[in-house]
């Protein structure tokens, strides 16, 4: 049997309504929801996954609170990174434990969380954004979360270079990521990789030729949809609203040397 839950612990309170409220257990903490106040004594002591009532009697679900809790609740000032995206940008950038990553354009933390995460307990990531007031909201989240030692905040346009050398990953999520490449480039190991995320086509298109144009390859652009269904017994159906879109992700790898197309490799043939 686990021991119970004590002050500072994170916690996720699930109502029968489906509403969340992720909070950290403090002395005479109270949360206030729309079923009555929760006094955070009552739930201290408790275990995952058992039951506290409000103060007017409404049961709440007390449990562990995952990454994607964490990231859909941070508090934000700008757009996040979903965990749709997050997801996938970890594993086609093959981010794991012990790597050191670049995040330049970190807004509100969301896939900082992420990130420090998978390079957990001995990785870095090293958090770029130009602006000090979202970084500032990005350490918040990222305290708050218990990974403040694995993050190191700067405040610095892309355009302007990197401080590191030979990092394994560099995630770009700017206005116009490919200012951020030539610093990336620099910045990655050999064989590194590289992730931006983009809402539109035309800051796809101009990204793939930088990035082309810089030497990188297996460059490929995806996105994401993600639908949730409406399960019910015999009338089971995909929900009327959903994100159709957050952004596209591009991929791509760092070469140390030029590569040929096939086309400029092979020789001109003749017809008569």
């Amino acid at each position: 049997m686990s021991d119970g839950l004590k002050l500072g612990d994170a916690v996720l309170l699930y109502s029968p309504d489906r509403k969340t409220y992720l909070i950290s257990l403090t002395e005479g903490g109270k949360l206030g929801t729309h079923a009555g106040e929760i006094r955070h004594a009552d739930v201290v002591g408790k275990r995952y996954g058992e039951i506290v009532r409000s103060s007017t009697g409404r049961p709440f679900v007390v449990l562990e609170p995952t990454l994607e809790d964490r990231m859909m609740k941070v508090r934000r000032l700008t757009q996040i990174i979903y965990p749709k995206d997050a997801g996938l940008i970890l594993v086609k950038t093959g981010v794991r434990s012990g790597m050191h990553v670049i995040e330049c354009g970190v807004g509100s933390g969301a896939a900082t969380l992420a990130l420090a995460t998978a390079v957990a307990p001995t990785g870095k990531v090293y958090a770029y954004d130009r602006e000090p007031r979202f970084l500032e909201i990005a350490r918040e989240n990222v305290e708050r979360a218990g990974l403040a030692h694995l993050v190191e905040f700067k405040v610095r346009d892309a355009a302007e270079g990197f401080d590191e050398e030979d990092v394994d990953v560099v995630l770009l999520d700017l206005p116009s990521p490919w200012e951020g490449v030539p610093a990336a480039r620099r910045a990655l190991r050999g064989g590194g990789r590289l992730a931006s995320i983009s809402p539109t086509f035309n800051q796809v298109e101009r990204m793939v030729a930088t990035l082309q144009a810089e030497g990188f390859v297996m460059i490929e652009t995806v996105e994401i949809l993600l639908r949730h269904l409406l399960v019910r017994p015999g009338k089971t159906r995909p929900f009327e609203r959903m994100v159709g879109h957050t952004g596209f992700l591009t991929f791509a790898r760092r070469a140390l040397q030029p590569i040929e197309s096939p086309l400029e490799e092979a020789p001109e043939i003749e017809t008569p």
